[in-house]
């Protein structure tokens, strides 16, 4: 029986289908390969290459290039990705790998390069014998108006009259101000994240807001071209190096930014932390370490996401784990930072932690890492670095930010002045305390100390805009054992509350951008409120700088009494006092009974003043103030 024309017409299209469906298939390409290069020379010989483009994950691969083997070729979930072991012999030559990826007739080829290593300083590390400023790049300082506005980004606008957008502070900016950061006695610039935020802006409380902060990641191997790109990123190092600085790289594991390339196109479910219904972190630290929290808790507390735009990573996953920290091996490698400090640190899992620093400390085994949890007693500090306590779980951080120290700082300084300050656990006596429990860490020299940063309310502001305030807390963090931190701003009297927003303790840097009507980064710029403050903490920050005995030396302190505290550094070389009144009134301090440290010394200088003290029995210490003494014999 003869079909009619309706019966044979799905046939012939199903014929055409069929027959033009190869034409229709994605054609296969390679577009990424991350990391972008590698080194030879490198300690690990192993490299796993991300490779991706569409169908990327079809083709079957081969690498010709003498000393460099493809161990291992694997595949995901998502057609698009490749994952690729390498291993590059010690005897490898720089140059060009030539990627081969085939699928029947179809020939695919990627360059790769090797590069060799350098002899630029890397991986140097910070240590007690530095002092460390924190800026955000988009607040400092505009040195290249050209780069403030990109069309082709998410968030393609600057608007410095929005606290809330990005402003257009960038490398080359922090780069012209280094200057006065030697200046100041700074040692190490610490800048938040410079990594690709190519993101949307969010609305947070009905407030339209830019990732200007730089904390959601887009492209790990792009520095935001809105800060200048990769060239202008090397070029600052660079910079900070020939001038006796050292750089910290700010690393986030725990999470990326919603658009970021991979979030688009998912290599496998498992990447990111998946959960039925969205979940957001409890923000909660206690369930970690308490020994009879949970299981959900403790999920809650690691696996859910930071906020709804930044998707949580899963570093169980071995391609994840990998990426990450080839990241980190290539970011010191290829910018010559010096050490890590890594976001959000108790969110990460913690296995995966141990690991990736264990990679950087075997390539560089001088880099500092310090991460940062923010929590308020020392046992849950001590879990996230090297410790002395018997935890299921070790960590091998040697450093972390110091939240304890702080706490009590700030809480001491609120109550000097008052009659809490010579109460029985008042005042001074919550400083003493949190330094009295340092045997928990394997080595409290480690922490990085600090009064504030990007996330708190302005140092001044939380001392009540009180000057003498100022002055003996920033003796204090100068003085103390650790390693200093300072939020840019701090030491021209810069203030404000994170109520309402973030974006009040992150104002723009008076002077580096075109306009300021200030530039407080001259001494003609700034009011003499703010010249006296600039220099009170150069002088302290230079006398630390040259005198280990100060920034290296042991730490002794002694109990509070009367609202008087008194410590001191000491080594071989020379010996520091400082002695600190909170009380509201001048008080006179005999020293008998710091034999143990002051025995054999007969007069001291004040290393703030340049005074003189003749005669060590009994010490004069004006109201609510902290004297350093280097003594003498």
């Amino acid at each position: 029986m003869r079909k009619s024309v309706r019966q044979l017409l799905p046939c012939r299209l199903l014929l055409l289908l069929l027959l033009l469906l190869p034409l229709l298939a994605p054609a296969q390409s390679i577009t990424r390969l991350n990391p972008t290069n590698w080194w030879v020379g490198m300690k690990d010989p192993k490299v796993q290459l991300l490779v991706y483009g569409p169908q990327a994950g079809t083709l079957t691969y081969t690498v010709n290039y003498p000393g460099v083997t493809l161990v291992k070729a694997s595949t995901v979930e998502n057609p698009n990705y490749a994952f690729l072991d390498l291993t590059i012999a010690p005897n490898t030559r720089p140059g060009t790998v030539r990627l081969t990826g085939r699928n029947g007739r179809t020939l695919v080829t990627q360059k790769w390069e090797l590069r060799a290593r350098d002899n630029r300083p890397k991986g140097q590390g910070v240590t007690d014998a530095d002092f460390i400023y924190l800026a955000m790049p988009d607040r400092f300082a505009n040195g290249d108006p050209r780069n403030d506005k990109f069309a082709d980004l998410a968030d393609p606008n600057a608007d410095r009259a929005n606290p809330f957008m990005r402003h257009g502070g960038d490398l080359q900016g922090a780069a012209q101000h280094l200057n006065y950061l030697k200046e100041l006695g700074v040692t190490a610039v610490w800048l938040t994240p410079v990594i690709e935020n190519n993101q949307p802006l969010t609305d947070e409380g009905g407030t339209m807001r830019s990732a200007y902060h730089g904390y959601g990641f887009t492209d790990h191997y792009s520095v935001d071209k809105r800060l200048g790109g990769n060239a202008a990123y090397l070029n600052f190092v660079q910079n900070a190096h020939s001038l006796g600085l050292k750089v910290v790289q700010d690393a986030v594991y725990n999470h990326i930014g919603i658009n970021h390339w991979f979030v688009k196109d998912l290599p496998s479910k498992d990447w990111l932390h998946q959960w039925p219904t969205y979940t957001n972190t409890s923000y909660r630290q206690q369930p970690i370490t308490d020994p009879h929290s949970a299981k959900i808790d403790r999920l809650v507390t690691t696996d859910g996401w930071f906020v709804p735009f930044l998707p949580d990573l899963n570093q169980q996953n071995p391609y994840v784990a990998n990426f990450l920290i080839q990241h980190a091996l290539w970011s010191v490698e290829m910018f010559g930072v010096d050490a890590w400090r890594i976001d959000t640190y108790m969110y990460n899992d913690q296995p995966f932690m141990n690991r990736c620093n264990a990679a950087l400390l075997a390539e560089y085994p001088s880099i500092h890492i310090f991460g940062e949890s923010s929590v308020n007693n020392v046992v849950d500090q001590a879990y996230y670095v090297r410790n002395k306590i018997d935890f299921p779980f070790k960590s091998n951080q040697p450093g972390a930010l110091d939240f304890v120290l702080e706490n009590g700082m700030l809480a001491g300084l609120r109550e000097t002045g008052t009659p809490a300050a010579t109460s029985w656990d008042g005042g001074a006596q919550k400083v003493y305390q949190a330094l009295a429990q340092d045997a928990v860490y394997q080595d409290p020299s480690k922490l990085v100390t600090f009064l504030d940063n990007h996330d708190h309310n302005r140092y001044l502001s939380e001392v009540g805009e009180d000057v003498a305030k100022y002055k003996m807390g920033l003796t204090w963090l100068l003085t103390t054992r650790g390693i200093p931190s300072m939020y840019y701003g701090t030491e021209i009297l810069m203030k404000n509350y994170k109520d309402p927003s973030d974006a009040e303790v992150r104002r723009d840097f008076p002077g580096g951008f075109a306009g300021d009507k200030q530039n407080k980064f001259t001494t003609a710029g700034r009011t003499p409120a703010e010249n006296d403050a600039f220099n009170f903490v150069r002088t302290l920050a230079t006398y630390r700088r040259d005198h280990p005995a100060l920034s290296s030396g042991q730490l002794m302190q002694y109990l509070p009494e009367n609202g008087l505290y008194v410590y001191f550094r000491y080594d071989a070389a020379g010996t520091v006092m400082v002695a600190t009144n909170t009380t509201d009134k001048p008080a006179s301090l005999p020293t008998a009974r710091f034999t143990e440290r002051m025995s054999g010394f007969s007069k001291a200088r004040n290393v703030l003043t340049g005074e003189a003290v003749a005669d060590l029995t009994t010490l004069q210490l004006p109201a609510q103030t902290a004297v350093v003494l280097e003594l003498g014999k």
